[in-house]
């Protein structure tokens, strides 16, 4: 019996979205599982999942970012990274190669009008059956939430950066 691959999503205001998503990577590949996750929206040296996974057979890491935190204004270099990242989550997601793919900052791409929401749904329509599909990132859209078969909020109750300390290696990154 073939595995029926669901489509996960971790959003909200909390921290802990990638790291659930990562957790579930590392899961997957401890199962013999192939894993890709594609990074929208993120670049940057020294970040330890890039690091660990060079010395995770089957997990892949993929980043597509300019370097700097989007907010609001995509720049255009933003969007034509956005758009890179979006043509190889749909190439690794519709060859069947991998059993899970991660989208990492989907959603926010998504809210920032980088991806389309109806491409994002297609792709969730056409993904081989037994590929697991999880979406990561804040405002997830509504369409999206009703696809899914799972959906995880992660709310923000406290943090250490809310009282000045900034992003901690092996933590934050």
């Amino acid at each position: 019996m073939q595995r029926r691959g669901t489509v996960q999503v971790y959003t909200g205001e909390g921290k802990g979205k990638t790291t659930a998503a990562l957790g579930q990577a590392l899961r997957a590949v401890g199962h013999g599982w192939k894993v890709i996750v594609i990074q929208f929206l993120k670049a940057r040296q020294g970040v330890g999942e890039i690091a660990a996974a060079k010395d995770i057979p089957n997990l892949h890491i993929l980043q597509f970012g300019s370097g700097h935190f989007v907010c609001n204004k995509p720049t255009q270099e933003d969007q034509a990274l956005a758009q890179q990242a979006w043509q190889k989550a749909r190439e690794a997601t519709l060859s069947g190669e991998y059993d899970m793919v991660i989208l990492d900052e989907i959603n926010v791409a998504i809210h920032y009008k980088m991806i389309a929401v109806q491409e994002v749904l297609k792709l969730v329509e056409e993904r081989p059956p037994h590929v697991e599909l999880i979406l990561t990132g804040r405002y997830a859209h509504p369409k999206l939430l009703e696809v899914a078969d799972l959906v995880s909020e992660i709310k923000a109750v406290k943090h250490p950066y809310t009282s000045g300390v900034k992003a901690r290696e092996g933590i934050e990154y």
